[in-house]
């Protein structure tokens, strides 16, 4: 699995769905035990491709999976 792709996989299953449960990348990187550089930019790449979004909390980056985005990695199970 691509690490874009696995990236949206974990962002879906801790419910980082919406806005109002975005995640930094701190936070995304622990939960994906990823270094925080490789989060950054598969955050990017899924940004492009209308996959997450980012929004500012507090002075904080915090991103999240679209709809596009759910319906992606919903795809891998079908």
């Amino acid at each position: 699995m691509p690490d874009d792709v696995y990236l949206l996989y974990i962002m879906h299953n801790v419910g980082a769905i919406n806005s109002n449960r975005a995640l930094s990348i701190k936070e995304i990187s622990r939960w994906a035990s990823m270094e925080e550089q490789g989060v950054e930019e598969n955050l990017k790449r899924l940004m492009e491709n209308g996959y997450a979004e980012v929004n500012m909390d507090s002075g904080t980056k915090k991103y999240f999976i679209t709809v596009d985005g759910i319906r992606k990695i919903l795809s891998i199970y079908s």
